[in-house]
């Protein structure tokens, strides 16, 4: 069995993962910025109206994971938002200045997550020793972890994230991600052993306004395609 994961960017782009066949989104916004935390509307909507899995991400901001006293107050009214809305799940990751994981602050995030399953991002990929790092996220007790194997892509980073699934064995899911596409999915599974994907599966979408002041270029945005999922979901059938 395997599972997709959908990172989508609003309630119709979690919509479209539901349609094509996907588990679970993490759901974002701010995606061309790596992916913040949604608003309390887009995650109530989806849990409102959807059947997937639904684990909003917890990230204050883009840039770094290194994180001043004040986000990382956010950080918790935040995960306390997910539980109250009775989330799936929640994604999140915080790192130190030298690249370590900061295991103190995790362990308060997953303390006031409980018993809601909390996944660590590509934060992981920003390490400076991923198979030292992966030992403190299991000892913290993340259920799976988000990574490219410290590449620009899964494809890319294909060997890191096999050695990575080898050490982890059955202590925590290690989901590749970053550049997956329905040309590359087959190779990146055969090739890690992975049984877990992460993918945007996104697509331009052209404004439909009929006025603007600008160019039509500027209004366009992305969305999850339905097809593409379902495309993703066919190719890892056996």
């Amino acid at each position: 069995m395997f599972t997709l994961e959908i990172c989508a960017n609003s309630f119709a782009s979690a919509l479209a993962a539901e349609k094509g066949g996907a588990q679970r989104v993490e759901l974002c916004e701010n995606m061309a910025e790596g992916g913040t935390t949604p608003s309390y509307g887009q995650i109530w909507q989806c849990k409102k109206q959807l059947n997937l899995a639904v684990w909003p991400i917890i990230r204050p901001r883009g840039g770094d994971f290194f994180y001043s006293d004040e986000e990382f107050e956010i950080m918790k009214t935040d995960i306390q938002m997910c539980k109250d809305l009775q989330c799936d799940g929640a994604v999140t990751g915080i790192l130190l200045a030298n690249g370590e994981i900061d295991q103190k602050r995790c362990q308060i995030l997953l303390e006031l997550a409980y018993p809601m399953p909390v996944s660590f991002h590509r934060a992981f990929d920003k390490c400076n020793d991923q198979p030292k790092a992966l030992e403190a996220l299991i000892a913290l007790g993340f259920v799976r972890v988000l990574t490219s194997g410290a590449a620009k892509t899964a494809y890319a980073g294909m060997q890191r994230i096999k050695q990575l699934i080898a050490q982890a064995g059955n202590r925590i899911e290690i989901m590749p991600g970053s550049g997956i596409s329905p040309d590359n999915i087959v190779e990146i599974k055969n090739s890690t052993n992975a049984t877990i994907f992460h993918a945007s599966a996104k697509t331009r979408v052209d404004s439909k306004i009929q006025f603007s002041n600008f160019t039509p270029e500027e209004d366009h945005y992305e969305q999850t395609s339905t097809t593409i999922v379902k495309e993703l979901i066919n190719k890892l059938q056996p």
